[in-house]
């Protein structure tokens, strides 16, 4: 499937503020790429929350990167941390495939709710 130049423009844009929020706060890209690709491009909600993922790796990678660069990434905590990570990624990831899409939608807007809710509030 061909994009147009508006929807080009538009995920290029949608990079750009997903990349900044990444770097900015430390993650969250993701939870701007998957409603920006099913609300306004229309695309599955499996393939849009696989694409943000993968999306999401190498400017994660370039912030974390930039992060220690500056002194600003705790190693003791970040190793033991990321190796979790990567094992919650693949079990995601496999999860994904099972769970029905109505499920994937209450859930990835739960957390979203939740994580905001605990930023206003603790």
């Amino acid at each position: 499937m061909k994009n147009t130049l508006k929807e080009k423009i538009f995920l290029v844009s949608t990079g750009v503020l997903a990349g900044t929020a990444n770097g900015f706060f430390g993650g969250g890209g993701g939870m701007l790429v998957v409603p920006m690709l099913i609300l306004l491009l229309s695309k599955k909600t499996k393939k849009a929350h696989a694409t943000a993922l993968l999306v999401i790796l190498p400017i994660t990678v370039v912030s974390g990167a930039i992060y220690a660069l500056f002194g600003n990434f705790d190693w003791k905590v970040g190793l033991p941390a990321g190796i979790g990570v990567v094992v919650g990624g693949a079990l995601g990831a496999l999860l994904l495939k099972k769970v029905k899409n109505k499920v994937l939608n209450f859930i990835f807007a739960a957390v979203i709710l939740a994580a905001g809710v605990k930023m206003l509030f603790f």
